[in-house]
This record gives C-alpha cells, structure tokens and sequence, in this order.
C-alpha cells in the first residue's frame, strides 16, 4: 500500500514594532503552508493581514521550522450582515475651489469672477429679472482633483473617458496613518485591507495644513513598494488627503507611474477622511467630461449605508 502523505505546517515565533510606538510578539505559531517552505516575508505579510494590524513598522520572523503534520485550519463560511433598509448618508471629502488660492506652489491660483454680472444683466432681461454668469480661469490641478492615465502618459485616457462605474460608487476602504512617525507610507499599511476591486483612501490627517505653508513642506506619501502592491492587488483607485501621493523631494515618479500606467485613477488633495470607518462605504469622485485633460477637479464624496 501507498505510504500516508502527510501535509506541511510551519511553526515560528515573531517580533512586530508600529510605526506610531510599541509591538507585540508571538511565540510558537503554527501555519498551514502548501509546499515544502515559506520565505519569511510571505509569513510576515500574512500575521499582519490575518490580525488586521495597521500602522506597522518592522516584522521579524524567529525560530521558523516546517513540520510534517496534518492541516488543521477548516475554511470559515463568511455570514453578510443584512444591509439596513434606510436613508444613506453622504460626507463630502473635497475642499471648495476659491479664488486666489494655492494648492501647489509653482501652479497658479484659480481666478473667479463675474463674465455677467447681475447689474449687467438687467440690460439684458424684463426689469425684475437678473442673472450671474460666472467665470473661472484655473490649471487642471486644482482643489481635490483626479489624475488620470493620459496625466503619466500621453496614450492613456483622459479624463472624458472615464466610465462612470470606474470613478463613482466604488466600494472602498480606509487605510489609517495619522500620527504615523515619518512620511513614507510603505506596503505593510495595506496588508490587513481587502483592496481587490476597491477605492482605497489613505488618512494621513495632513488636510489639517489646507491653506497654510506646512501644507506644501514634508507631507506623507507613499512608497514604489505600496503602489506596486495596490496594483497587483487588484484596488481601482487610490486617494490621498496629502499634498501629493508621491515623494516630490526628486523628479522620480514611482507611484503615479505605477498606478496610472495599470489604468488605477489617482485622487490627490481629499480632505475628511477622518469621518470615514475602515470599510462599508462607497466612493465617488467624478470629474466634468472634458477631453484632452489628464486631470481635473472633482467634488469627492463618501456613501454610508444608515444602520
């Protein structure tokens, strides 16, 4: 008779320091694994995503040893809560355009005016009735605004062809790093979040310096490794409450090139997400039909089911 196969496990001990102060350890856990060995890296990222822990720094996996024994773990059948049938709430996560006003230094201030104002329109109209036409002159990079592939490349699609299912009641999640101590906003944050077909929002809390010069000095980004992970990862679109989703220190663009090259919409300037829970909400943020621009603001805004 055949000899009796017997399945793989391995047992590890590990280290786990935030980014924000402290870590927890762990001491003789046992995995399932499929094959002969599992790297460390793939042991780390699971412990992170299996507890859900955000805002982590450095893991260290000790004492690794694979052992022959037979799988333990049973799959979990998953129980959807029942949707409340009430009224959704809506949290607007997008700064107003005013005039004058700076959002990254080197573009110029929007200008917003009259074309006809109501005086001038009397002229135009039976006495009693008047109108205002406005006028807005402005770059594209304004306020919360949407990047779209053609911003990174000149044969990606711009801002008119988006579908509207790409940009508007996306499911989304929140990746929390307020507080977090440096600036890069590496892989690791987003190993405890579902991001497969989802908006993902990154709340860095940096919004708090909208219209002041910290704003445009050290604002949190994130890192090659993050954007590549989010693009393998299946999210739609990423969006940040920062200055830029990427480090502007040098001329590189890693994040933008990642993502916009993989077809992912960008949403830079976002303001609010501290409002947001973690998950169960939808995401829009949909720009005006204009051809030929790479991006353009958009009047950004969460869904939240009423419970």
């Amino acid at each position: 008779m055949p000899a009796e196969t017997t399945d793989k496990r391995v047992q590890f001990d590990f280290e786990i320091d935030f980014s924000n102060g402290g870590g927890i350890q762990g001491q003789g856990f046992r995995l399932d694994i499929d094959g002969d060995d599992i790297a460390d890296t793939a042991l780390a990222d699971y412990i992170v995503r299996d507890l859900r822990l955000l805002m982590v720094g450095a893991v260290r996996i000790l004492n690794k040893t694979i052992i022959h024994e037979r799988h333990k773990r049973a799959a979990a059948s998953a129980q959807a809560a029942p949707r409340a049938a009430a009224a959704a709430r809506h949290i607007d996560l997008s700064h107003a355009i005013e005039d004058g006003m700076i959002t990254y230094r080197g573009l110029p201030a929007p200008i917003v005016c009259d074309h006809l104002s109501r005086a001038q329109s009397r002229a135009h109209y039976a006495e009693g009735t008047e109108f205002q036409i406005g006028k807005i002159t402005m770059v594209a990079n304004t306020g919360t605004y949407i990047d779209s592939p053609y911003h990174r490349y000149a044969d990606g699609k711009d801002v008119a062809g988006f579908d509207l299912d790409e940009v508007a009641g996306l499911d989304g999640v929140l990746a929390r790093v307020a507080g977090m101590a440096g600036r890069a906003i590496g892989r690791s944050v987003f190993l405890p979040l579902d991001v497969r077909g989802k908006a993902v929002l990154v709340h860095t809390g940096w919004d708090r310096h909208w219209r002041t010069d910290r704003y445009f000095e050290g604002h949190p980004f994130l890192t090659a490794d993050a954007a590549a992970y989010l693009r393998d990862a299946g999210a739609r679109l990423v969006g940040i409450d920062s200055l830029n989703i990427d480090d502007t220190a040098d001329g590189h663009r890693p994040v933008h090139t990642a993502l916009l090259g993989a077809g992912i919409p960008i949403v830079e300037h976002l303001c609010g997400l501290d409002q947001l829970p973690t998950a169960g909400f939808r995401f829009s943020a949909v720009p005006v039909k204009v051809k030929g621009m790479g991006t353009f603001p958009v009047r950004a805004y969460a869904t939240l089911e009423a419970t």
